[in-house]
């Protein structure tokens, strides 16, 4: 092979040595009109064709060129760039096929971290999509127990404990944290928390009856359980992974259903969460 059957181009500082025939495969591209001079845009310094573009994503057009395949790595995900690119060069075949690659729909993520200390239970609940971590904390409510004022004075009424409802914490757009069962680090009484998650109107405390509930809601509104696995064996944290392709309707139209009071003689007794 002669050297006059290839070029070295330049692109964002990287080198990039191919044959014309590769180069040429479109005609009527940008990249074809370089090798005449045609076009001012590309410079020829040191032997080389200067292209001030970006050197990685032209590797992909340049592996293109030669397959006619567009082959990319499967965490790929800067497609709107690769696009600009492909337009760039005006190959429009790969333009095409980039337009079918962003119109396919991307999988929807969402996390459950579990820890489980003693009489307690952890959540944090993290998704790729914050409308639906939005929705999900609508139908998520906790209840920790209150005393409630007695309004006799009588003794031979016992003394009731309320339930407070309260939303679950939201440290970001992107996750939602809570927990269950009894605190018994408050004081002398344990100081109990409840989880309720619609349409369910159960109220659990504990943690791997709410794991349960969750998991099974989340399997009702289209995600698949992809992988489960230890984060740290001495913390007790596991990790839950889900997917799904297309959000049901259902759940984005859902309104968050506000809780009313309930006295802690409607709930399930609180169990130790601890693993033996």
């Amino acid at each position: 092979m002669s050297s006059q059957e290839l070029v070295t181009l330049n692109v964002g500082g990287k080198i990039f040595t191919t044959r014309l025939s590769t180069i040429r495969q479109f005609p009527v591209s940008r990249l074809a009109r370089m090798l005449d001079g045609r076009d001012q845009e590309f410079k020829l310094v040191n032997g080389q064709i200067f292209v001030d573009r970006d050197g990685l994503l032209f590797s992909y057009i340049l592996d293109f060129l030669r397959t006619q395949l567009l082959s990319l790595p499967t965490d790929f995900s800067d497609y709107s760039r690769l696009r600009r690119e492909a337009y760039f060069y005006e190959l429009d075949p790969l333009v095409e096929l980039l337009d079918q690659e962003l119109l396919k729909p991307k999988p929807e993520i969402l996390e459950v971290r579990f820890m489980c200390q003693d009489t307690r239970a952890f959540f944090r609940v993290f998704g790729s999509c914050s409308s639906t971590v939005e929705i999900l904390t609508g139908r998520i409510t906790v209840f920790i127990e209150q005393s409630s004022t007695q309004t006799w004075n009588s003794s031979s009424f016992p003394a009731q404990t309320a339930l407070l409802p309260v939303p679950p914490q939201r440290p970001s757009y992107h996750d939602l944290v809570f927990q269950c069962g009894s605190d018994n680090t408050t004081g002398d009484q344990a100081q109990a928390r409840y989880i309720s998650i619609k349409p369910d109107n159960r109220k659990l405390a504990n943690g791997t009856n709410v794991l349960g509930l969750l998991v099974d809601t989340l399997l009702k509104e289209g995600f698949h359980l992809v992988s489960t696995r230890t984060v740290s064996s001495e913390e007790n944290v596991e990790c839950y992974s889900f997917e799904r392709m297309n959000r049901p309707e259902d759940l984005t139209m859902s309104e968050r259903v506000k809780p009313e009071p309930t006295t802690a003689a409607q709930l399930m007794p609180v169990q130790s969460q601890k693993k033996k």
